[in-house]
């Protein structure tokens, strides 16, 4: 474990934290007025190893070459000339530290964002050492400067990442559909219409993280999925973006206490190590198939789908009070499972697969990437 210190006087800012892979979402802007919770579990952290914030850059400042030396192989929006390193962490989770009221207001909608720079300071001695985020749309989240603090190890704790057998005794699954909340309503009357059931918003992002991966695992020919929930997150985009064809590439799900794969299976979905990132290697694995990582939730949420507890067969609920025992093989939201559209393009130009004339021309192909209809 470790806290992190102000590195203008060394006081402490943070609880002790120990560090997890940066959520897929962490960047994910949702909705239109939507409310979203803590992006971050209490206890945590995670360093975005991008860099962030101010200068930007655009694709034709860049260049090819340089940006392929940050690890970026397409034309993208515009990128980050900041430092790379900001810490993310539960807002709760740093006790040192207060907001800049002077920096709380400039163009934000329902609460604070980036646009005045940092607006959380060290209590000791006034530096501004963080942002913090609650706007509308975006998760709630303390972001530290990597500039402006210093991380210390706890003595006596482990370090050492958890083994799979743990991750998988601990770990638990990110449900497909959470409540999803809206701002703005004022009457006791109209509140309860600012609910709703939803595909959850993480499994939108990490699905278009995988998604990437799977087109460029590709090579361009036609990719089966299994049957069930991994068939209605992923079928519909790959049909839509590969070609139909007789050579198919197969993919399944695997990790550890899954049966092995079939030998015939091209492409593995598989867990990210949800401390490291890394993804699950098959031990002894008697060919080489392709590794597509997934968000560690959402993988167990694929491969060990958790059903709600028992509804009770009479009574009800009172007006706008949405069940916490909702099942979801039992309903689905309306609207079909769509893919988080940065979240997809964030990940496709990081892949150096995706300078293939075919990747490129679908990522330049804005209509037909609209047409697919899984943004």
């Amino acid at each position: 474990m470790f806290v992190f210190v102000c590195a203008g006087c060394g006081a402490q800012l943070t609880t002790p934290l120990s560090q997890v892979v940066l959520p897929a979402h962490a960047h994910q802007s949702y909705g239109n007025g939507t409310q979203l919770p803590v992006l971050m579990e209490s206890g945590t952290f995670a360093v975005d190893p991008e860099p962030s914030g101010p200068p930007w850059r655009t694709w034709e400042e860049i260049g090819p070459e340089e940006a392929a030396a940050r690890g970026v192989y397409a034309p993208h929006h515009p990128l980050s000339g900041g430092a790379p390193g900001a810490i993310v962490l539960a807002p709760g989770d740093a006790p040192g530290t207060r907001l800049i009221p002077e920096h709380g207001g400039g163009g934000y909608c329902c609460g604070l964002g980036r646009a005045d720079g940092p607006n959380v300071a060290c209590v000791a001695c006034g530096l501004p050492v963080a942002t913090r985020i609650d706007d509308c749309s975006l998760w709630q989240a303390l972001w530290l400067a990597p500039d402006a603090v210093l991380r210390l190890p706890v003595d006596g704790t482990d370090t050492t990442p958890h083994s799979w057998a743990r991750v998988m005794a601990e770990g638990v699954s990110t449900p497909p559909f959470e409540a999803m909340a809206g701002w703005g309503a004022r009457t006791r009357v109209a509140h309860w219409t600012n609910h709703w059931w939803s595909w959850s918003p993480r499994w939108q992002a990490a699905v278009g993280q995988a998604l990437a991966h799977l087109l460029a695992a590709s090579e361009g020919r036609p990719v089966t999925v299994p049957d069930g929930l991994a068939g209605e997150v992923f079928r519909p985009a790959l049909d839509a973006l590969l070609p139909p064809g007789p050579r198919a590439r197969r993919a399944a799900l695997a990790g550890p206490g899954v049966p092995a794969p079939a030998p015939d299976t091209d492409i593995l979905l598989v867990p990210a190590h949800p401390q490291t990132g890394e993804a699950w290697t098959p031990p002894g694995a008697a060919r080489e198939a392709c590794r597509v990582p997934l968000a560690f939730g959402v993988w167990r949420g694929l491969v060990l789908p958790e059903r709600g507890r028992p509804v009770p067969a009479s009574g009800g609920l009172p007006e706008g009070v949405l069940r916490d025992d909702f099942d979801p093989s039992a309903s689905r939201p309306r609207p079909p499972f769509q893919v988080d559209g940065r979240a997809f393009r964030h990940a496709m130009v990081r892949i150096p697969a995706v300078r293939s004339p075919w990747l490129r021309e679908l990522m330049e192909d804005g209509a037909r990437l609209s047409r697919a209809g899984f943004f």
